[in-house]
């Protein structure tokens, strides 16, 4: 029987394409036994292999293709980046721990291009370890294939006497392989020479022959390359599979012995994983306690010790949870979480629990949850069931800004060799791979584009079934065959690993040394912290804690929140003594005044909100749970019923105490559990197992339940028809239930951001706008909900503006208001910021420009920086924009030259005289260079996210327009959906797209008072768009307010451009218009009247501040002369003169127009209107 032993799967990133499932069924189906895996540098897959191998009754061999450096492991110089390949297989438990110990070694101390390991490793950790010389890359390889047979007989003999007899020299039979025949004949050799065994092995990267053209897209796309590249890197013929015992024995006929060997390793191998065994951090418990003793004993003390008022159903709840977490053995568990909360609370980090973890009235007494699950009817079970014996996961969300401190303890109390995050694959999507496999199939990008397109976002669909289900693709892929060929390229690498990453919030916590059990390697956000190679459930299945260390930024707003109030009112609040019912909370929440409030934001959300005008948590954990596809259908009758329009009709008399909370509808997993236990007389564990049967929706599972359930339920003395109608009522149910622990959990941080907000608005604004200020979509909605709430939001001030968001009162009108922060300024971080204000803070506010930059060390200001800070307006107390930035370079030298004498320290003579004589090195002439409100406008936009200059035209125009037509955001609503509405708006950006079925559509970004929407234009041509959508354009607009994916958009029927100090705001009337907005003459006899062309002509001075300042002014100037006239430019430079037509402005070139330019004109420059021929 032959054993594969040199095998690569998908986890081998750079080259492997078998999956882990299909390479266990392939050696099933060609009956062999066993198998090897040998990814490169990792054991990744080696658990899921294990698994998978155990279920179709192979024997699972562990193993690995490592890399061994030339020199030592811990020498990093060019000569080092080309390490020999070596295959290593475990043989038992011992040869398992030392391989792990290798591959750990590599990666966190050995890595340099590749994770190596060296002969000293070798030799220290050589016992279990079979060893094959490897493929052509190998050590004794090379040396053969380099002529020095007596090197590589030296370095086959170092390995035969540390491994003899589990050391052998590796036979390999694949075409086209540089030198291949002249290393085989030198192995051989040297086994007769040295006695030492030969094996066959074949170097296995794909599952089967056919495969070997898609192995080889996936080698493209890691190496950036295509098939069209001659040179590629590439296996050059499709021997690299899963081949048969009979290929083999063929292929290796005259050398038996080297078959026969594979069986014989084989049989050696005999490691298995203990995946029933659990390896729980040790609690440091005192008096020779028990940790289940030790548990029973805290949570009465904290009972005696605290507020905590137990009833007699509380302590029999408690005592339940007890026994049943002493039966399953998850004591320890739960004293470590309790240390880490206990930590948080001291340090004062603010967190709370999600998911089923709120469940369990241990968990609340030991004060890792504020939730009573007895008060709110939450089932144990869910979380912890004896019956099912899966360990329960307590996830906690801990304020992000201090997450970290969470992970610094784990590893200072539990020692870094035993704490690690956990690693997660991601793999290629069904529009990734189209992608990638566009790439390197050499196919134009906008061909790929135009397919991917057509793709949906539907996680997990698979692309084949995303293809039937698409007219337009489906067609596409049957008449065309290059898109064929992309798309079945695409579904054949479609789910394969592509890369790994550091999960967001995993990490494992063990009671030795984790690479006892498995291997580590470096993070990949750069953490001190190592990570494992295995992922989440591989970790879990060795018995292994794994903890869901979660970071939420709404925690680290409700921390700051309560800091700011703390520092302005002395009050110190806690979250846990906050009222849960605050009538100004639940007002806030019935206005749909729900910007910036947990969960509850979306426009969704907050219209059924409105609509269910909530007075208790219990609505908000509802109205969390329902407001997802599936039960989202059932919000309507929830509310209705709420509010007593609707009759309530439950299913069944019986259990009514169990849906009247949610009105008869099932709504909770709890809910689910309650029913089976109350109708079918499970118990609540038999009953969770159901409800996890019914999620899966597993036929099999599905019919076997339902017979039970109906003969439980017939025991119970209830009807054949009335089992069947309830448990065709739940099943559908138990699927998109929500798991009520996390319900409550996340509705009690709903309820304190709105607690917040409804009490302490500046103060939670504030925090909220800190917590995203480098999200510009978050901070313009929270900028433009202070606006609607006159909170008023203050750009930001050199003399005043802190690092980020802070409150300051107005020195005019004593009102309190938020100022923007230094560092919230694009390209201006805490590292610029914090030397100006430190210097304002010992010194005095900057009274001056040039005394800004005489006195703040600009070492860590560079030029861009300094721009950044002028054109958001932070200097706008000392000049105007658009001077200083015109001398911003003699700024620059300035500050340069003061930080360089002071870090020197000289003093000139200008500084012993003091203030008696100013000091000509500082005078630096501001130009009289005004910045228009547009342009500053622009700058603020792209700095700071959001224009915080007034719209002055925009302001000048709403003053005048009709009561019907709107200008401000606020005025679009919910209720105007698919409604015709007329607007008026300034053009801020446009942006030409494409649809699905490649049909080009224009998306028109309009400015408003207090915010800005889209309007989509359909069926535009180009020259529709450049002669009416230009930027800065004042536009009436009418058209259908739409609603997608929460955001209100316009779709545009017609638009013409305003017409200043017209006060015409009529968009249609019965003379017809041209799309520039002018009305088109009454035909006459004569309608040859021609048109014309403004010809401007500017000499080049290679002045750029001077040309742009008088570019800009021109431009103003033909905008506000809007017809249908071109402009041409021409731009006379070194006698070389070259003309330009300006396409995106037409105008009404008349005398009045000529003489304005004419007066911007410079000397030798020259405007005249001619005419052109039509």
């Amino acid at each position: 029987m032959f054993t594969h032993l040199h095998v690569h799967t998908e986890y081998s990133l750079f080259d492997g394409f078998s999956r882990l499932k299909e390479i266990v069924h392939r050696t099933s189906e060609l009956n062999m036994d066993s198998l090897a895996i040998t990814d490169h540098g990792g054991l990744y897959g080696a658990v899921d292999f294990y698994k998978f191998s155990k279920e179709a009754n192979i024997k699972p061999i562990i193993g690995c293709e490592v890399y061994v450096a030339k020199r030592g492991h811990l020498d990093k110089t060019f000569e080092d980046k080309t390490p020999y390949h070596l295959t290593l297989l475990a043989r038992n438990s011992v040869g398992y721990k030392n391989l792990v110990k290798l591959l750990t070694t590599a990666h966190l101390d050995g890595f340099y291009y590749k994770p190596r390991i060296d002969r000293t490793l070798l030799e220290q950790y050589h016992e279990g370890i079979t060893v094959l010389s490897g493929c052509p890359s190998g050590e004794v390889s090379k040396l053969i294939s380099l002529g020095q047979i007596d090197e590589a007989k030296k370095c086959a003999s170092w390995f035969k006497e540390r491994f003899h007899p589990h050391y052998y020299l590796e036979i390999m039979r694949h075409g086209k392989v540089e030198n291949l025949d002249l290393i085989n004949e030198g192995l051989l050799q040297i086994s007769k020479d040295l006695d030492i065994p030969i094996v066959a092995t074949n170097d296995s990267h794909y599952t089967k022959k056919e495969d070997a053209r898609l192995q080889d897209i996936l080698l493209c796309i890691h190496t950036n390359t295509n098939i069209n590249d001659a040179k590629r890197l590439r296996f050059l013929e499709d021997s690299y599979y899963i081949k048969s015992e009979e290929e083999m024995s063929l292929l290796f006929n005259d050398l038996p012995e080297a078959l026969a060997n594979t069986t014989k390793i084989s049989d050696e191998c005999t490691f298995e994983f203990s995946l029933n065994e659990t390896h729980m951090p040790k609690y440091p418990i005192p008096n020779s306690l028990s940790a289940d003793d030790y548990l029973k004993n805290l949570t009465h003390k904290m009972i005696e010790s605290s507020d905590l008022e137990f009833n007699e159903s509380e302590y029999k709840r408690l005592e339940y949870e007890l026994e049943v977490i002493k039966q399953t053995g998850y004591a320890n568990y739960f004293l470590v979480v309790q240390d880490i909360t206990k930590f948080a609370r001291k340090e004062g980090i603010l967190f709370t629990v999600r998911g089923s973890a709120a469940a369990s009235i241990t968990l609340f007494n030991l004060g890792i949850t504020d939730i009573n699950p007895v008060e709110h009817s939450l089932v144990f079970e869910r979380f912890l069931n004896p019956e099912r014996r899966e360990m329960p996961d307590i996830d906690i969300d801990f304020q992000d800004d201090r997450r970290h401190e969470i992970m610094n303890y784990l590893v200072s109390t539990y020692g870094n060799k035993n704490v690690a995050q956990i690693i997660t694959f991601g793999t290629l999507g069904a529009r990734a791979s189209l992608r990638d496999s566009g790439r390197a199939l050499g196919m134009p990008y906008a061909e790929v584009d135009k397919i991917a397109k057509l793709v949906t976002d539907r996680s997990g669909t698979p692309l084949e079934t995303i293809v039937n289900s698409s007219g337009d693709l489906l067609s596409l892929y049957q008449s065309d065959t290059n898109i064929r060929q992309l798309v079945d390229t695409a579904s054949g690498l479609e789910g394969l690993t592509r890369h790994s990453s550091t999960h967001a919030a995993g990490v494992v916590v063990s009671d030795q040394a984790l690479d006892d059990f498995i291997p580590l390697q470096r993070t990949t956000n750069n953490t001190n912290m190592s990570m494992t190679q295995y992922h989440a459930s591989g970790v879990e299945s060795l018995g292994l804690l794994k903890l869901d260390i979660l970071g939420l930024s709404n925690l680290t707003i409700l921390s700051n929140t309560i800091e700011l109030i703390k520092e302005s009112s002395k009050t110190e609040l806690n979250l846990s003594e906050i009222p849960l019912n605050d009538k100004k909370t639940f007002e806030l929440l019935s206005s749909g005044n729900t910007v910036g409030v947990f969960q509850l934001e979306s426009a969704g959300m907050t219209k059924y909100i409105k609509k269910l005008k909530p007075n208790s948590i219990s609505d908000l954990a509802a109205m969390i749970a329902l407001y997802r596809p599936g039960p989202m259908e059932q919000i309507d009758s929830f509310i209705e019923s709420k509010h007593g329009s609707k009759k309530v009709i439950y299913p069944d008399e019986r259990l009514t105490h169990i849906l009247e909370e949610t009105y008869g509808i099932i709504v909770y997993q709890d809910q689910v559990l309650l029913i089976t236990q109350a109708f079918a007389g499970y118990s609540l564990g038999e009953a969770d197992i159901v409800r996890k049967a019914m999620g899966k929706k597993i036929p099999d599972i599905m019919l076997k339940e339902r017979k039970r359930f109906i003969s439980g339920a017939i025991k119970q003395g209830n009807s054949k028809e009335k089992a069947e109608q309830i448990f065709d009522l739940i099943e559908p149910f138990a699927g998109y239930a929500f798991n009520k622990a996390h319900s409550v959990s996340y509705a009690m941080v709903s309820y304190w951001t709105a607690y917040f907000k409804a009490n302490y608005l500046i103060e939670y604004m504030t925090s909220l706008m800190n917590v995203f200020q480098d999200n510009q979509t978050k901070l313009k909605t929270a900028i433009e909900e202070c606006r609607r709430l006159q909170l008023t939001v203050a750009p930001p001030n050199i003399n005043s503006s802190l690092t980020s968001f802070s409150i300051h009162t107005n020195s005019n009108n004593k009102q309190k208001n938020i100022e923007f922060g230094l560092s919230s300024i694009k390209n201006v971080g805490s590292l610029a910021s914090n030397p100006i204000i430190i210097e304002r803070n010992q010194n005095g506010n900057y009274t001056s420009i040039t005394d800004f930059f005489t006195r703040v060390d600009t070492s860590s200001l560079n030029r861009k920086t300094i721009e950044s800070l002028i054109m958001a307006g932070a200097f706008d107390e000392f000049s105007n924009r658009q001077g200083l930035l015109q001398i911003i370079g003699q700024l620059v030298a300035l500050g340069q030259s003061e930080t360089s004498r002071r870090n020197s320290g000289q003093t000139s003579l200008f500084n012993l005289l003091g203030e008696e004589i100013e000091n000509p090195l500082t005078k630096i002439e501001i130009p009289d260079i005004i910045a228009s409100n547009s342009e500053n406008r622009i700058w603020e936009l792209e700095l700071l996210g959001i224009q915080m200059t007034t719209n002055q035209t925009l302001d000048n125009y709403t003053k005048e327009i009709p009561s019907t037509m709107i200008s401000s955001l606020e005025e679009l609503n919910d209720t105007l959906i698919d409604q015709k509405i007329e607007l008026i708006g300034q053009i801020l950006n446009i942006n030409e797209r494409t649809t699905k079925q490649n049909k080009s559509f224009v998306v028109a970004t309009i400015e408003l008072i207090h915010g800005s929407i889209d309007i989509y234009i359909w069926n535009s041509t180009a020259q529709d768009i450049q002669e009416l959508w230009t930027i800065g354009a004042v536009m009436l607009i009418s058209g259908t307010l739409k609603k997608f994916n929460d955001s209100l958009t316009i779709h545009y029927s017609k638009a013409r451009r305003y017409i200043e100090g017209s006060n015409d705001f009529t968009i249609s009337d019965n003379t017809p218009l041209h799309k520039n907005g002018v009305k088109k003459p009454t035909p006459t006899t004569n309608n040859n009247s021609p048109l014309n062309r403004l010809v401007i002509r500017i000499q080049d001075q290679n002045n750029y501040s001077e040309s742009y300042k008088m570019l800009h002014t021109i431009k103003q100037i033909l905008i506000a002369s809007p017809g249908k006239d071109d402009i041409q430019l021409n731009i006379v430079k070194e006698d070389k003169e070259t003309s330009l037509i300006w396409p995106t402005i037409k105008i009404d070139a008349n005398p009045t127009l000529l003489a304005q330019i004419s007066q911007i004109l410079s000397k030798g420059d020259s405007v005249n209107i001619q005419e052109k021929l039509t």
